[in-house]
Parts: structure tokens; C-alpha cells; sequence
């Protein structure tokens, strides 16, 4: 099943050592369809769809070696200058939709789950009736003959069944499925949560890491590492230790996956550091999203600094922020967030080393559980040295709040993000301390104008024309700051946090009765409006929305 995917990192490997080039030469993945060379190229610059992603999810009518002898017919019989239509003749004659996932039956799916009883409030309560209703629409699973002619696809199969984001996202991705699984979970679906779990740790078994989504075009990146959290949220639903028994080295590779290749030395003052960046060492344009890559790096002055620029685009999308000003320099020292100028690496994140911390803890506790003492000490110890680390570089004394850090100036980044406080959401400080941070946080917020906003928490104040600036408002961030301020356990942060949940939900259920539908980000400026910017038009569905609204509904307007 995986003989593929173990071909492509292998030919990417051989790729790199024959040409004798650096790592951001890599392509995504060695498919010669899929992820690099000319017919891609033809393809993609051709601007045969309105999104690239449609042609790298199509499945191949033949197989690779006849689809290319095909293109090269026609890149002969047209001077190697093919125009629009012809590119889409080919495309129409070699290709055809993917159509690789079937509707799957939820195995433990409850219309009326009790937790509903348990809501305040009979409009709420209704309208988390009717999100749970969306988890079926959302239920997929592989088709059999996929399997059969994996060499056509791209998607990378997994043994179960899924919920998917929505819309376009009708692959598994990683972080998303954090807020999905504790969305299944307040929906009293076990079963369903755990398969999910399986399929995540079948791909650290097979791939040694979890790829941002589950397409042979991700295989260079992956995504915010939650797969242990998210197993917390399942063994304290469930207390089951037998599952836990089995999994649990599937667990500690992961996390070594990102020690080993997303961290980073740090020196101040003398001391050294260790913390994480998003770090893909590939430069080469996203496949599923190529014409823009193309248009965004070629500004620049030559091909090393197109290949930096094609690896902080990938690596700007292993964030999950694709994309913000959050990730660009801007030579003119405004707020344009300038594609052509990004920097993901350059900069060390706090809601990444907030997410890691909490693993190191959550897999330290696991490990405890089960009485191994050694691991639980060594998982601990990296908890340790990562809370010292997140204080000591991320803190600022000055703001009350944690800031990114710039590797090249040795300095924060003071710029408002709501996981400018994602160590309080990830429970990194005693409750003494959480209570005196959490006071230092409400006053930022409030200094920052948060109370401005209707629609929810916006992504930045940086209105920039992308997705993840001002003014979308996106759930898993309304999380951080929600959740954040709630388990500070400081009284004044914790009524801020009633109050922007409370707008958060009203804009969900605003939305919702206008159009019947989730979206993936909404508009801080406009309850019920959704948000906008990026690549792509805004998505419905959304996984992770339905999962942070039950998570919001649960905690604060429940008995």
C-alpha cells in the first residue's frame, strides 16, 4: 500500500545526491505527475483550473509512463509551446477526477448525544443539535480500488475511516483533526475519534512523521504537532491503557521526528536554548498551489533565492498560517504582507513550541501511566528545558505576553497574534504563576483593542489582503485565547473569556442561520460573515469550526 510513498522520499533522497544539490532543491515528492517536472510545470503555468490543487488531486487515466510519452507528444507536436486549451485537451484526455473517497458510516454516530441536555440555553442547544448533525456529511473513507491502482493517485491512503475539514480539505490533515476529535469526542464518538487517531499514527509508522495533509504533494511538510494532545483527549475520555500500551512508541517517534529536524540552537547572554521552527527543505513551488508559487518568487534576483523562497512558502503552509504577515520581512517596514519577501524559518514561533511543550508533558504523563519511568523522565526533561526556554526567549516582561522570536536580529517580533498567548492554553505554568501571567495577558488584550471586535478574535491587526491577517477570524486561534484566559484561573481574564466566547458562538450561529453552513474562518468585523483573503474562496463544512464551537458551548453555556 505504502511502496509508493517509500519510492518517492527514496528517489528524492537519490535525487539530491546525484545532482549534488542543497536540500531546498528537493521537490515535494519524487512523482514526475505530481510534484515536479515539466508536465506539471506545463500544466499548473497553463492556469488550466482556478485552483491548482484540482490538477494535483485528479487521478491518472494510464499509467506514468504513458501519460508522459503522451506529453511529450504533445510538447513536440506543438514546439514545446502548447496554448491554454490544448494544456487542457491533454489534461481532459490523461486525467479525470480523483473520486478516490467514499461517504463512510459513522460506527458510533448519536443524533441526540446527552451532552445537548446539558445546554442553558434552547437556541445553543439547537444549534448544537444541528452541528452534530454535520459529522456524517463530513465522514469519508478509501475506495477499494484505490489500492488497487495507487500508482494513479495522490492521495496517500490511511487503513480508516475520517471526518475531513470541508470543501476542498476532502483529504485527512493533521492539526485540523485536534479540534475534530474533541469535537467527536463532546459527540460521544469514541470509536470514531480513536479509528482517526489510527490513521495519524499509521502514518508516523510507515512515513516516520505525519504529513500536513494526506497527499503524496505534502510529503515534504508537515504541520503544528498535536497527534499527542489529541491522544490525551482520547485517553482521558476513555482511561484506555491497552490502546495507549500499543501506541505509544508511534507517539514518542513523532515528537523525536520534530526534535530532530525542526529545532534550532539560540544563544542569549551566553546560555544556549533549544526551541522549534517550521523548517521544509524544499525549494520547489507547492504543487497544489504552483502558479502562485511561481508568481510569488519570481521577483527575485536568482535561482538560490527562488529555492529559499519556494521553501518558506512550504514552510509558511507546514504552519498552518498560509499565510500571514506573521511570516514576512518586509523591506519597507510596513505591513504589506509581500509574499516575495517571506521568512517562516527565520522566525521562532510561540504557538509551535507551546504545542511541543505540552506534548513533551502529555507523552511524559502517558509514559507514567504505564510505569515506564526512564521515558516519563525523559519526556519530562524536555518539558522542562522547553517551559525555561519559551519563558526566557518568547516571554516579554515589558508586554505581559509571549512574542515570536527573530533568529537573524536576536529579537521578539512585538506584533499582536492571539497565540502571542498559546502557553497559557497549553497549561505550561503552575496555577500561582498562570494567574499572575494571565492578569499580564488581559491587560494586553484589552490594550490591544480585542474588545473592538464582534465577530471573534482577529488573526492579526495587520490588514494585508491574506487569510490568516486582519480581520479573519479563525476558531483553532479563538481557542488559544478563550481556552487561554480560562485556565489562566485569573478572574478578570476568565470574564474576558466568557465575553469572547460569547461573541464567538453568536457569530458561528449568525452564519449559520443565514446560510445553513460552518465556515473554515469568519470575519471579526461582521458576525456571521465569513472571512476572506488567500488562495482559494472561504470553505464550508469545517471540521474544526464545528469542533471549537461544541468545545466553546460545552465550557462556557453549559450546567
Amino acid at each position: 500500500m505504502v511502496l509508493k510513498i517509500f519510492l518517492y522520499l527514496l528517489l528524492a533522497i537519490v535525487i539530491q545526491k546525484d545532482n549534488k544539490v542543497s536540500p531546498q532543491s528537493l521537490p515535494s515528492c519524487a512523482s514526475l505527475i505530481y510534484c515536479r517536472g515539466p508536465l506539471l510545470d506545463t500544466v499548473q503555468r497553463a492556469g488550466v483550473f482556478n485552483d491548482s490543487k484540482t490538477f494535483v488531486d485528479l487521478r491518472m487515466l494510464y499509467d506514468e509512463k504513458t501519460i508522459l510519452s503522451n506529453f511529450y507528444q504533445l510538447m513536440k507536436n506543438t514546439s514545446n509551446n502548447p496554448d491554454r486549451k490544448e494544456v487542457q485537451n491533454f489534461v481532459e484526455n490523461n486525467f479525470a477526477d480523483g473520486n478516490e473517497l467514499k461517504n463512510w458510516t459513522l460506527p458510533d454516530y448519536k443524533e441526540n448525544p446527552s451532552f445537548l441536555e446539558k445546554i442553558n440555553n434552547q437556541t445553543l442547544r439547537n444549534f448544537a443539535a444541528n452541528i452534530v448533525k454535520i459529522w456524517p456529511t463530513l465522514a469519508r473513507k478509501i475506495k477499494p480500488e484505490v489500492l488497487q491502482n495507487l500508482d494513479r493517485y495522490s492521495i496517500i491512503p490511511v487503513p480508516n475511516g475520517f471526518v475531513v475539514p470541508g470543501g476542498r480539505f476532502k483529504e485527512i490533515y493533521y492539526w485540523d483533526s485536534y479540534w475534530i476529535i474533541k469535537g467527536l469526542l463532546i459527540s460521544e464518538m469514541p470509536q470514531t475519534a480513536q479509528l482517526m487517531l489510527e490513521n495519524f499514527l499509521y502514518l508516523v509508522d510507515k512515513l516516520g512523521f505525519i504529513p500536513n495533509g494526506a497527499r503524496v504533494y505534502y510529503l515534504n511538510r508537515s504541520h503544528p504537532p498535536l497527534l499527542t494532545p489529541m491522544v490525551r483527549l482520547f485517553i482521558d475520555a476513555t482511561n484506555d491503557l491497552n490502546w495507549l500500551q500499543r501506541n505509544i512508541k508511534t507517539l514518542d517517534k513523532e515528537l523525536q521526528f520534530f526534535i530532530n529536524n525542526r529545532t534550532t540552537n539560540i544563544e542569549i547572554n551566553g546560555a544556549n536554548f533549544i526551541l522549534a521552527h517550521y523548517d521544509s527543505e524544499s525549494g520547489s513551488p507547492r504543487p497544489e498551489s504552483y502558479l502562485e508559487d511561481v508568481k510569488t518568487c519570481a521577483p527575485l534576483r536568482n535561482q538560490s533565492e527562488i529555492g529559499e523562497c519556494y521553501a518558506d512558502l512550504k514552510s509558511g503552509a507546514e504552519s498552518g498560517w498560509d499565510f500571514s504577515f506573521r511570516w514576512v520581512f518586509d523591506r519597507n517596514g510596513g505591513n504589506n504582507a509581500n509574499r516575495t519577501y517571506i521568512q517562516t524559518r527565520r522566525v521562532i514561533p510561540v504557538d509551535l513550541n507551546s504545542m511541543l511543550a505540552r506534548a513533551f508533558n502529555d507523552l511524559s504523563y502517558f509514559y507514567n501511566l504505564l510505569g515506564y519511568t526512564e521515558r516519563a523522565k525523559y519526556w519530562n526533561s524536555k518539558y522542562q528545558q522547553w517551559k525555561i526556554a519559551i519563558h526566557t526567549i518568547l516571554y516579554s516582561r515589558e508586554k505581559g505576553v509571549w512574542f515570536d522570536y527573530d533568529i537573524k536580529l536576536g529579537r521578539h517580533r512585538q506584533l499582536f497574534y492571539p497565540s502571542n498567548i498559546a502557553p497559557l492554553w497549553a497549561e505550561l505554568y503552575k496555577p500561582q504563576t498562570a494567574v499572575i501571567l494571565g492578569r499580564y495577558a488581559y491587560q494586553y488584550l484589552l490594550e490591544e483593542g480585542i474588545l473592538n471586535y464582534y465577530g471573534g478574535t482577529p488573526t492579526s491587526l495587520n490588514n494585508t489582503g491574506e487569510q490568516w491577517d486582519y480581520p479573519s477570524a479563525w476558531a483553532p486561534l479563538q481557542s488559544f485565547v478563550i481556552q487561554g484566559l480560562q485556565k489562566s484561573g485569573y478572574g478578570k481574564a476568565q470574564n474576558l473569556a466568557r465575553t469572547l466566547a460569547d461573541r464567538w458562538i453568536n457569530s458561528n450561529l449568525l452564519g449559520f442561520e443565514n446560510t445553513g453552513e460552518m465556515y473554515e474562518k469568519y470575519d471579526a468585523e461582521h458576525p456571521g460573515s465569513s472571512g476572506g483573503g488567500g488562495e482559494y474562496t472561504v470553505q464550508t463544512g469545517f471540521g474544526w469550526t464545528n469542533g471549537v464551537a461544541l468545545e466553546t458551548i460545552v465550557d462556557f453555556f453549559s450546567s
